[in-house]
């Protein structure tokens, strides 16, 4: 997994009010858990830029002073009106310590269902993993190449190498729906919202 150096500055008074004052001075309040104590920390907002907003997970190369941490976001919060990213929650990574977080997935290839006119929806963008450090994977590809109209990968058809997914195996991350004009081949299932419709 790549990572990102985030050269913090070491936060000693926390609060509400401490926090916002080091949003208007252009910097984002972070805290790093899973240490013998929680690390409060801030930086540049555009220090975070390839960390957050990008497709794939990446480590933080955490410096603060002298001490370098390695950590993953945990959780992030974001103005309700502007998006402007607010809090980061980091955890920190220890060596043989397992610790969740969440992968981005990413679709490869083409599906034969929207060729056929077909619609992909995707429903799960990202999966919740459980791994040690060392395990993690930058993204979760998905191959749609062979789905006909009907079709769905669920968490279940997903091999994991090294690590756990904790969601439900029977949650669908996309499906390929029929859409209006398209062109079902010999085989093809109704999706389930079809079939229903068929039934009733």
């Amino acid at each position: 997994m790549k990572s990102v150096e985030i050269q913090g500055n070491l936060r000693t008074e926390v609060g509400s009010k401490y926090a916002q004052l080091e949003r208007k001075a252009g910097n984002v309040p972070c805290v790093v858990y899973g240490g013998d104590a929680p690390i409060h920390f801030s930086a540049p907002v555009l220090t975070f830029k390839t960390l957050v907003y990008t497709a794939d997970a990446k480590i933080a190369k955490i410096i603060i002073g002298d001490s370098k941490i390695e950590a993953v976001i945990q959780d992030m919060q974001f103005h309700p009106v502007t998006d402007a990213l607010m809090h980061i929650d980091f955890i920190q990574l220890i060596e043989g310590k397992p610790v969740t977080i969440d992968i981005p997935v990413v679709v490869e290839g083409q599906s034969k269902g929207v060729l056929n006119g077909g619609k992909m929806k995707m429903i799960m963008r990202k999966l919740s993993i459980r791994s040690v450090p060392g395990s993690f994977p930058e993204s979760i590809v998905l191959d749609v190449t062979p789905l006909t109209i009907g079709q769905s990968i669920r968490v279940s058809d997903v091999s994991a190498a090294g690590y756990e997914i904790l969601n439900a195996g029977t949650a669908v991350i996309l499906t390929v729906k029929n859409a209006r004009g398209a062109v079902k081949e010999d085989g093809e299932d109704e999706t389930e919202g079809e079939a229903e419709v068929a039934a009733e």
